[in-house]
């Protein structure tokens, strides 16, 4: 790459901060850094036209998790973990709201809401049997209720007779909020470089040489905020997750609002105003399914698709207006990975799922890491 003098100095000369990702956690925590270094030079690294991972391809879900979600997180991890990551997703929302405000982001408070097939007798049974516990564990954080038994008054097909509603669940539009941080960084004089791809780097002890296709550049730190593409920088503790989904042609009187949840977590879907927006079905090829593979695969298209045609649209005519496929960063724990990785390189990572809800914290607590 041939760079003039004015692209050397403006763009690669004396950076302090070296961001790389452009997601919902890298903008955060370069705009955290501005608050911290009012006069360093931020630069952000992306290696897509847009942020690569799910920032942008997220389904705009402000959860934190669903009731059978959480119990299967007490499986592998004590009360105390599973609150602290419920915990840190609402605070990350909070968090999100308070910084770009409810009108950029679209932020609609429906509610959120667990279907069961009918012949998921033992998790329906089970999450009903456990609403009690759950919601003793959660009541500190919220001082309520969170989940309760609520009719189907959706016209859903072939489940179970009731749904659990959580009232704290909303939805947001990610491609206004992404573009609203994109906005304020570039107003808080923070460079972003797109189609950037980071092949190697170096800590040097004082400054970190960070190599990109056919250039390199010395910044002072370097924070990685790569999500599902950390596997090698994190020796395999996050791995890839694909997630696809598709959205509709708008129906009319579509009479659903709210988010919803199916399948512990593995299947969700939500209007956008009179579309269905459905993904998940990473359980049918876990193997498959960790990948960066941009793509959508047959086997999980045509599951979606018996799923809006058997139980969410039953006898309603649809179309398919569109696919798309993001990928995830998951792990053997669901705790983020938030660390310092060597003198000057740093790292947060391991959303599991839950960037919406947990990015804005995770790119805070990176930034205040430096």
């Amino acid at each position: 790459m041939q760079l003039s003098y004015w692209e050397l100095k403006n763009w690669f000369t004396d950076v302090d901060y070296t961001v790389v990702g452009s997601g919902i956690v890298g903008l955060h925590a370069a705009l955290r850094l501005r608050e911290k270094f009012p006069k360093s030079k931020i630069l952000v690294l992306e290696k897509g036209m847009l942020p690569q991972g799910a920032s942008t391809k997220n389904a705009g879900f402000a959860c934190f998790g669903s009731i059978s979600e959480i119990i299967e997180d007490l499986k592998s991890h004590s009360e105390e973990e599973v609150f602290n990551l419920v915990q840190k997703r609402w605070q990350g929302l909070q968090l999100l709201r308070n910084r770009l405000g409810d009108t950029a982001i679209d932020f609609k408070s429906y509610g959120g809401y667990e279907l069961f097939l009918k012949e998921d007798t033992d998790c329906y049974d089970h999450c009903i049997n456990k609403l009690s516990y759950i919601n003793e564990i959660l009541k500190p954080l919220f001082n309520t209720d969170v989940f309760a038994k609520e009719g189907n008054h959706f016209g859903f097909n072939d489940i179970r007779e009731n749904l659990i509603f959580n009232p704290f669940e909303a939805q947001i539009d990610t491609g206004n909020m992404m573009q609203a941080l994109l906005r304020q960084a570039v107003s808080e004089d923070i460079l972003i470089l797109n189609q950037q791809t980071v092949t190697s780097f170096l800590d040097k002890g004082n400054e970190v040489e960070i190599a990109l296709d056919d250039f390199s550049f010395r910044t002072k730190k370097v924070l990685f905020a790569t999500n599902g593409f950390a596997d090698v920088l994190t020796n395999g503790a996050v791995k890839p997750a694909r997630a696809q989904v598709l959205i509709t042609e708008p129906i009319q009187n579509l009479g659903i609002k709210g988010t919803f949840h199916l399948d512990r977590g593995y299947y969700y879907f939500r209007n956008i105003g009179d579309r269905i927006l459905l993904g998940g079905g990473r359980n049918l090829d876990f193997e498959g399914e960790t990948t960066t593979v941009l793509a959508q695969t047959e086997i999980i298209q045509n599951k979606l698709e018996q799923l809006l045609k058997e139980v969410i649209l039953p006898n309603r005519d649809f179309k398919i207006a569109h696919r798309w496929s993001g990928i995830m960063g998951i792990g053997a724990s669901k705790s983020p990975v938030v660390s310092q990785l060597s003198e000057n390189v740093y790292c947060g990572v391991r959303l599991g799922g839950m960037g919406v809800a947990i990015g804005s914290l995770i790119g805070t607590e990176l930034a205040d890491l430096v």
